[in-house]
């Protein structure tokens, strides 16, 4: 599978791991059904989605690209975290690297009045 294949919220989540490829793992973590208007400094703004479509496209992917690039997805409910591998293996201390970027709807507390 080709970069040329993925949907554009596959893009957007790949970039992240992509562009910022450096000696740090890089870890991003989506929401199955997150949308957002992104703002840019020069007032033009773009539409970030990510639907299941996506994630589809972003499974085939991780698994038959063909740049060889080594990727681990882990999917609990709709929160998917995705991690570029330098080589090839998940670090044993995985839990100790901070999330790099997020695309996850808050979370809204309800509000409660007090009396």
């Amino acid at each position: 599978m080709q970069w040329t294949d993925l949907t554009e919220g596959a893009k957007a989540v790949l970039e992240q791991t992509r562009n910022m490829k450096n000696d740090q793992i890089q870890i991003v973590e989506f929401e199955v059904g997150f949308q957002q208007q992104i703002e840019t400094d020069d007032n033009d703004g773009y539409n970030v989605s990510i639907q299941e479509e996506d994630y589809q496209s972003l499974k085939k992917y991780t698994q038959e690209n063909e740049y060889g690039d080594k990727f681990h997805m882990a999917r609990n409910k709709n929160i998917v975290k995705i991690i570029l591998l330098e080589n090839g293996k998940i670090p044993d201390n995985l839990s100790e690297f901070p999330v790099f970027k997020q695309y996850k709807n808050d979370v809204v507390q309800p509000v409660t009045e007090e009396e």
